[in-house]
């Protein structure tokens, strides 16, 4: 782990950044404190100030930007800035949650806005001159542990959020080296709450999860401790040990990991039409999570990727066990012959132009898709048996 020096952070050539934390009284939280912290890549930068959204909206203005009130309700402004967007949040305390939303109160305690996060990796808070670090519970050495642990009483955390359940154990995959026992025991006791979330919320964490670094281990982890049952029960034991395979495959082949391709090694395959359904998966990624799943075919690789494209036969053979050395560095060519090319051949216009075309078509897979010149000698053989 690194330090968090100011000179070297992802925001340190940011000036017009640094000039609105001041403005703001505001802090760096959160993602950016703790993969800075980490020595990893960093997306998105956040700000957490004592003002109000009100004088947020103020301040922003007067130094030259514009404020957008996406989540003014939750304290939530985003500054426009020429490097980019920023979520400016008010310290915040719950007032109230039903385990899906929250009432929030403001407040100009750090503390107390610290403590209504999830996890003590995720409340830390960093000022932007001098990268000094406020940490409240624990979070430096949960890190350095890489141990992902609820801030306060896991049961009362899951309770306030049920999507905290999916969040635990994909931090865990991202972060983890050590489980946290009272946080899986919390989340294995409290599974059934994931039943009250919307099935778009579940899919979302359940995506960004099957990618992590630890995904395998720990999904089946999850599928030991019964996580999923009450919402995809199809994921289970041999989904697990599916999913174990297709990464092995992935990294030997140099392939990165995909969401939807791993999600469909997750499932039996007569089950990816109904969860990709249930899961409000978009209507691309409901087609290609069954498409998946349809074995590599008779003809070959090549002929496959020419067939379904090059990444619906990736999907395949990977999940098929086959290997895709003969499509990574190839690109399916066209047929080079047209319709108009069988009419000048003396084929009257109509239906039988179609099935000569096809005709040449197969035979051009089957012989491994030769140049112009062959398919040329195919046409004048179609036509002469004709």
């Amino acid at each position: 782990m690194v330090g968090l020096n100011p000179a070297t952070a992802p925001w340190a050539d940011r000036r017009d950044l640094i000039d609105l934390a001041r403005r703001l009284d505001a802090r760096f939280v959160g993602g950016a404190v703790r993969d800075t912290l980490l020595g990893l890549a960093v997306a998105d930068i956040d700000l957490a100030t004592p003002l109000s959204p009100e004088t947020v909206i103020e301040r922003v203005r007067e130094g030259g930007h514009k404020p957008v009130p996406t989540g003014i309700a939750h304290g939530t402004i985003t500054a426009v800035l020429p490097d980019g967007p920023i979520e400016v949040t008010t310290l915040r305390r719950d007032v109230s949650t039903d385990g899906r939303h929250a009432v929030v109160a403001f407040t100009d305690d750090w503390r107390e806005d610290a403590a209504r996060r999830d996890f003590t990796m995720n409340a830390l808070y960093a000022d932007p001159a001098t990268g000094e670090l406020f940490d409240y519970f624990g979070g430096v050495d949960d890190l350095k542990a890489g141990r992902v642990r609820f801030i306060g009483d896991p049961l009362q955390r899951i309770a306030e959020d049920h999507l905290r359940i999916l969040r635990f154990f994909r931090f865990h995959a991202r972060f983890g080296q050590t489980v946290d026992e009272a946080g899986l025991e919390a989340c294995t006791r409290r599974a059934n709450d994931l039943m009250a979330l919307s099935r778009e919320r579940i899919a979302a964490e359940l995506l960004k999860l099957l990618v992590a670094d630890r995904a395998v281990p720990v999904i089946a982890l999850m599928v030991e401790r019964g996580i999923f049952r009450a919402v995809i029960p199809e994921i289970d034991g041999g989904g697990a040990d599916r999913l174990a395979a297709l990464a092995a495959r992935e990294a030997q082949a140099g392939i990165v990991p995909d969401a939807i391709r791993r999600l469909a090694a997750l499932l039996p395959p007569d089950a990816a039409e109904s969860v990709g359904a249930r899961l409000k998966l978009s209507n691309v990624d409901r087609k290609r999570l069954i498409a998946a799943t349809a074995g590599p075919g008779d003809e070959g690789p090549r002929a496959l990727a020419y067939r379904v494209g090059t990444g619906g036969a990736v999907d395949r053979l990977l999940l098929a066990g086959e290997p895709v050395d003969a499509i990574r560095d190839w690109t399916p060519p066209s047929l080079p012959l047209t319709g108009g090319a069988l009419v000048a051949r003396g084929i009257g216009k109509g239906p039988e132009v179609a099935k000569l075309l096809r005709q040449v078509e197969r035979q051009w897979i089957a012989e491994g898709f030769p140049d112009a010149a062959r398919v040329a000698e195919m046409a004048d053989a179609a036509v002469a048996q004709t």
